[in-house]
């Protein structure tokens, strides 16, 4: 068994680990990152966020030929689906980020060793390879950043076939012609929205009465209404007691979240099911108990703020493994700021002006406080809106779905949550959370000259009634 020495030494190399692993041999250390996968980039580049994005963005396209690109005097004939391609471009985004990931490790100096590590005692850890080879690692510093898993509950199991993950819903060789989505968080309804592209019918079951419980209702709302006129079919209010596989169909039994005792189950049937329910921290295999480490009940790493250190002086924790939103850009900025702190400088994170994005179509993004949360803050609030049906961007590319919500406070007018539904939305929030990073109050976007004609002028016109009255809006409600 070999014996190795490191400044430090990241479990995991997806975005949290990888960033922090490059920032801290930026500042000097040298460092040496361990991951599972024979690539960088965690479950966001390998399995999730690109992925994701790549073919929601390729089914889009497919949408918008076969339905959309005559309004814009483009005839196209004969409009057919090559899921094989489709698929493969995916796959080779997929990999022309992780193996850009891998070139900018070799360019720093970060060693990447493809296996497992478990923490064996402060500051030992033994590492052991995928060829099968142990080694023995000393490090100054460990750096658990381990990220999470898809949450199956208790008698449910995944074949990533019939009954799949986001992880199978990202490889189904064909369009299922009736996929039934379990759970309305922000991964089911992408995927859903996928599928639902490409012809399949999809059901999405959802324990709540409503989708999307983080987000601002509003937005959830108009958000739900746009995908149901898409033709998916919500079924709120339910929960999924059993999943039986047949020969040509999948069986679900469904129940009224309400009740307590399971009465004679709702039968629903269908070619592909999509466990979406959650994701929980990664912590297998670590040997945490080994250095004084507990998680907590739902599975988190409890640490330090803002250090990130765990009950284990010199062992650190961030990303999806720690308490937070389960965010690929929450852990990059965690990366950045623990392997400064390690560095000996003032790394940190504002948790209050971290943006999230859901990449249906449209788009939905918000930053900052919800009108829930303010409401049961006793915050005091202005509110101002602006439709997309009068933004000049919006309707010169036909594409007008949405609008943007700015929530200011009534006395300062400083803004305290930015949401937005539509076309552009993911881009746009950018603005809104360097805003509020920077303490502005919503005149102060209003008064930022905005390009012309752009999308994000509907920022500016709903900041500009916020705190006075919109230029391109005359009805109170927010209506053109």
């Amino acid at each position: 068994m070999s014996e190795h020495v490191t400044d430090l030494l990241v479990i995991g190399a997806g975005p949290g680990g990888y960033v922090a692993a490059i920032r801290a041999a930026q500042l000097g250390m040298k460092v040496v990152v361990v991951d599972k996968r024979p690539m960088p980039g965690g479950t966001c580049l390998n399995v999730g966020c690109i992925p994701s994005k790549a073919l929601l963005h390729s089914s889009h396209k497919y949408v918008e030929a076969k339905n959309h690109l005559e309004n814009h005097g483009v005839d196209v004939e004969r409009v057919r689906l090559n899921l094989k391609n489709m698929l493969g471009r995916k796959d080779n985004v997929v990999d022309e980020l992780t193996r850009g990931i891998g070139f900018l490790f070799i360019k720093n100096g970060v060693t990447f060793i493809h296996g497992t590590a478990h923490i064996k005692s402060q500051g030992k850890i033994q590492v052991t390879t995928a060829a099968g080879d142990l080694q023995e690692w000393e490090a100054r510093h460990t750096l658990i950043a381990t990220g999470s898993e898809s949450f199956v509950p208790d008698g449910f199991e995944i074949d990533e076939e019939r009954i799949i993950s986001s992880t199978g819903a990202l490889t189904l060789p064909k369009v299922p012609k009736h996929l039934v989505v379990v759970g309305a968080g922000y991964i089911g309804l992408e995927l859903g929205s996928i599928w639902s592209r490409l012809g399949a019918g999809v059901t999405v079951v959802e324990y709540l009465d409503h989708p999307l419980p983080t987000l601002d209702r509003e937005m959830a709302v108009s958000l739900q209404k746009f995908l149901s006129d898409q033709g998916l079919i919500f079924r709120f209010g339910h929960r999924v007691s059993k999943i039986i596989k047949r020969d040509n169909e999948v069986v679900l039994h469904l129940h009224p979240s309400h009740l307590k005792t399971l009465e004679e189950p709702e039968i629903m049937t269908c070619d592909v099911v999509l466990l979406s329910m959650g994701r929980r921290p990664y912590t297998h295999g670590l040997g945490l108990a080994n250095v004084g480490i507990m998680v907590d009940e739902k599975g988190f790493i409890p640490v330090k703020s803002p250090t990130y250190e765990t009950a284990c002086p010199g062992v650190y924790a961030i990303g999806d493994v720690i308490p937070g939103p389960m965010l690929a850009h929450k852990a990059e900025e965690e990366g950045i700021a623990v392997a400064e702190r390690i560095a000996g400088k003032a790394g940190h994170v504002n948790y209050g002006v971290i943006p999230a994005v859901v990449y249906t179509s449209p788009e939905v993004a918000m930053v900052g406080k919800t009108e829930e949360e303010l409401k049961a803050e006793k915050i005091s609030y202005k509110v101002g809106k602006f439709p997309f049906l009068a933004n000049s961007r919006a309707k010169a590319v036909s594409n007008t779905s949405g609008f943007v919500k700015v929530l200011s406070d009534e006395r300062t007018d400083r803004i305290l949550g930015v949401h937005i539904i539509g076309e552009m939305a993911g881009t746009m929030i950018a603005e809104a959370a360097f805003a509020m990073e920077m303490g502005a109050s919503a005149e102060d976007i209003a008064r930022t000259c905005h390009a012309h004609p752009t999308h994000s002028e509907a920022l500016k016109e709903a900041a500009m009634a916020a705190y006075g009255k919109p230029i391109h809006m005359w009805k109170p409600d927010g209506s053109p």
